[in-house]
């Protein structure tokens, strides 16, 4: 089943709040939680805002504002025409903490959204107090890893195969969007999510546009690779990270390799921490939030965060 408006799927009951905000042009459904510092979670391909939902209530029982947004294209937000560049991206998420009044934000960022928060570092550090990013490597290692490297390139297949014409949306919402419930299993360690959670990401797949919206920032970054927007882009990402980094990955993670997500830290110049998650897949914190929550509220709460 599909929904003209997806505020029945992705306003999902909870503790939180739901609401609109503008940035950037655009309008952004958000859930928010708690008072205190600012920490913006951003979700990755193929979920929504409600990949946090654990998180929420984690970062808000220790004393912070917690908001997860949905990107461009996604959940509640609007559904643009075109701006899903990573730069555009990245001003979407910076727009979004001056919307909500603050004047900086700690940036949680899991896949895509990950290659954000790495880029809104990059290019608005003012708004950055501290990054934690997630299953993703820094968006010049990405690159380096999808042109040198076919074990890389082939776990990321998925990448590839978005840039075909028309197919690949057409496949993301066939028989009710399986292919997305195959996706988040095939990504995911031993703890695979139950069918409540992938019915969940299904369903908001099945929003009209969203299949489309969701792959244009990959068709951007992978025909980008040649072309004179890409080489810019990649000439800015040289621009190093200023603030704390906290870096977490899972060990079994098939759809981004470790290792390159590992040498990020040569873009860093800040206390640059890595954790690698024993048994975890591409989604650690859903696998095992409990552990995923303790180990970002004890880094956001430690005021000297070591190497």
């Amino acid at each position: 089943m599909t929904f003209a408006d997806g505020s029945p799927v992705v306003h999902i009951d909870g503790p939180w709040t739901h609401r609109d905000v503008a940035a950037n042009g655009a309008r952004f459904h958000i859930a928010e939680l708690g008072d205190g510092p600012l920490v913006l979670l951003l979700h990755g391909f193929p979920q929504f805002w409600w990949t946090w939902r654990h998180q929420l209530t984690a970062l808000a029982d220790a004393g912070f504002r917690a908001v997860a947004m949905d990107l461009r294209g996604v959940g509640g937000s609007d559904r643009t025409p075109r701006g899903y560049d990573p730069a555009n991206l990245a001003l979407d998420v910076t727009g979004v903490i001056r919307s909500l009044g603050e004047p900086d934000a700690a940036l949680v960022g899991h896949d895509l959204g990950g290659y954000l928060a790495w880029t809104a570092a990059a290019m608005r550090p003012k708004l950055v107090r501290r990054l934690a990013v997630c299953s993703m490597p820094h968006p010049r290692r990405w690159r380096a890893a999808m042109l040198t490297d076919l074990r890389h390139s082939a776990a990321g297949g998925h990448v590839w195969g978005f840039q075909r014409p028309f197919v690949p949306e057409r496949q993301l919402v066939a028989d009710d969007a399986a292919l997305v419930g195959r996706l988040l299993r095939d990504w995911s360690g031993p703890r695979l999510p139950d069918d409540e959670t992938v019915d969940a990401y299904r369903r908001a797949m099945l929003i009209p546009s969203t299949a489309h919206c969701s792959i244009e920032p990959y068709r951007w970054m992978v025909r980008s690779l040649a072309r004179v927007d890409g080489f810019q882009f990649n000439r800015r990402m040289k621009r190093p990270v200023r603030v704390p980094t906290l870096h977490l990955h899972g060990s079994l993670d098939p759809a981004m390799r470790s290792r390159h997500a590992a040498g990020s830290g040569e873009y860093v110049e800040a206390p640059y921490r890595w954790r690698l998650f024993d048994g975890l897949g591409h989604f650690p914190h859903e696998e095992d939030p409990a552990a995923f929550s303790t180990e970002l509220v004890n880094w956001l709460k430690d005021p000297e965060p070591d190497r």
